[in-house]
């Protein structure tokens, strides 16, 4: 398994060290999805450690960034949609020589994408952007036999959820939900799993909520 980082080198050596704890086997691997051939470089490093097989492709790295419309500027917008949109679809470009038949692609979307939470307009055009994608690479893919579909989380407890952590937050989160509580890390974790595995075997081009039942 690979951990690709950009800045979090010793989050991705905790990843790798408890992957390898447990008896996988893992490295990291270091791109910026900022830089305009970031997926391109990532891409070409992955490659230069699997080989000529990759059955997984799970593209989560993200950039949130709250502003209303008239306090977003053109650099955070660009920043949004080049980790979160160009930075995806030219690593499955990348990446597609060494996927086959069985291969599966993972994408994260957002309860953002659908509903209006925040002030997160610009967030959101890149999360509906990644429901895009997913509906077009599985329409192309689907005769090579590779899946691919998309987790929509809604609020996790995460450092990119800090709003959680005021009782305003706290209480706006939980007001929207069906379920009330906080999401965890590992409850999207099992929902991409579980696409990724052959238990979603016929499952292509869909995004998959995952959010408690936010905004129903």
């Amino acid at each position: 398994m690979l951990v690709h980082y950009s800045t979090g080198e010793k989050e991705a050596e905790a990843v790798v060290a408890e992957i390898r704890a447990a008896g996988g086997a893992a490295q990291k691997v270091a791109a910026d999805l900022r830089d305009a051939d970031g997926a391109h470089l990532l891409a070409k490093r992955v490659r230069e450690v699997i080989g000529h097989r990759l059955d997984i492709l799970v593209a989560n790295a993200g950039v949130s960034r709250a502003a209303s419309i008239e306090e977003t500027t053109v650099e955070a917008f660009d920043t949004l949609f080049a980790v979160n949109v160009r930075a995806p679809y030219f690593l499955v470009q990348q990446l597609l020589p060494v996927m086959c038949k069985g291969s599966s692609i993972v994408m994260i979307s957002s309860l953002a994408a659908r509903a209006a939470v925040g002030a997160l307009s610009a967030y959101a055009a890149t999360k509906g952007a990644v429901d895009t994608l997913v509906t077009h690479f599985a329409s192309a893919l689907g005769e090579r036999g590779i899946r691919v579909n998309a987790v929509a989380p809604g609020v996790v407890e995460t450092d990119m959820s800090n709003f959680t952590k005021t009782d305003e937050g706290r209480a706006a989160t939980l007001g929207m939900q069906a379920l009330k509580r906080l999401a965890q890390p590992d409850e999207i974790g099992d929902a991409v799993v579980f696409l990724a595995s052959d238990a979603a075997r016929w499952i292509t081009g869909e995004t998959l909520r995952v959010d408690g039942g936010s905004k129903l």
